[in-house]
């Protein structure tokens, strides 16, 4: 199932949507404005342009520094020099100039904090919904150091999708993830889900994994209801990070898109260029459908 194409050059699927146009323009001018981060940059989403130019953007929360050193993330790593308490408010202004009707906000690690940031994370979901009281609020978490009463702070604040992404295959953890565990985001996610969140989570292919492993990851998140899953193509962001092993297929990813509906994973977005937000707002909009058909 693995591509033919050599891995020193990006195939023409992978070719991303080039910045432009006002709605981009806006987006930019308003995250500059609110002196936020967008993971969107920091990480180097290939989708910048395309979401930003429909008016959407991942709103980075607990600054733009790391205290991980994931092989596979672009996003700054190091000792964070700031804890912004006056974030929140300008988070919720953010997305009221966006005129968002669903907004997904995310945020580095912080285990430089006792709490993990979980109570920046909770007041910052509690401005947006204040602020935005129809706007539907996708947060995508660290895993807090499977600290489930820092979890519990940021489901306090009542998210309407709860995302963590496992990432990768569990083989791949320690080298990909180092100071993550394949087992504890699995018990984050299952720990959202028993207490009734709709939850999500992503896994990139294209960092060496195999095509068994691929699926047990896929049966251990259908195991705990995962309602929304990502799978996307890794990229390297520089040669300072885990090298690509192959480039997967359109193929592949719909092997997997099908495979997952078969566990019994509801909405599965599944191509080269897909990350955690991709469709976000759409997966959105569907459960909102669902909802009204069972009512």
């Amino acid at each position: 199932m693995s591509s033919s194409v050599t891995k020193d050059r990006k195939p023409n699927w992978l070719r991303a949507k080039l910045p432009s146009g006002p709605a981009y323009n806006e987006v930019r001018d308003i995250v500059d404005k609110n002196q936020l981060h967008t993971v969107c940059q920091s990480a180097q989403c290939p989708n910048m342009g395309e979401c930003w130019s429909r008016g959407t953007a991942t709103l980075m929360i607990l600054g733009n520094v790391c205290t991980r050193a994931c092989t596979f993330c672009a996003v700054q790593t190091g000792k964070p020099t700031e804890l912004d308490l006056a974030e929140p408010p300008r988070v919720a202004d953010a997305v009221a100039k966006m005129n968002l009707k669903h907004c997904v906000l995310t945020s580095v690690a912080r285990d430089d904090l006792p709490d993990g940031g979980a109570k920046v994370w909770a007041a910052t979901i509690r401005a947006v919904r204040h602020r935005n009281p129809d706007t539907a609020i996708e947060v995508l978490v660290p895993d807090f150091q499977g600290d489930f009463e820092n979890l519990d702070l940021v489901l306090d604040a009542t998210p309407n999708i709860f995302n963590h992404n496992l990432e990768t295959v569990e083989r791949l953890q320690r080298p990909i993830r180092r100071t993550a565990s394949y087992q504890r985001s699995l018990n984050v996610l299952d720990h959202a889900k028993k207490r009734g969140f709709r939850i999500k989570s992503g896994i990139m292919l294209g960092l060496g994994e195999k095509e068994d492993e691929i699926l047990v990851a896929l049966q251990d998140l259908a195991a705990i209801g995962l309602d929304i899953l990502t799978l996307g193509q890794y990229l390297q962001p520089s040669a300072d990070y885990t090298p690509i092993d192959r480039w997967a297929t359109p193929e592949e990813f719909a092997h997997w898109k099908e495979e997952s509906h078969k566990l019994g994973i509801k909405i599965v977005e599944s191509g080269p260029l897909v990350r955690s937000s991709y469709h976000a707002e759409e997966q959105s909009a569907r459960f909102a459908k669902d909802q009204k058909v069972t009512a």
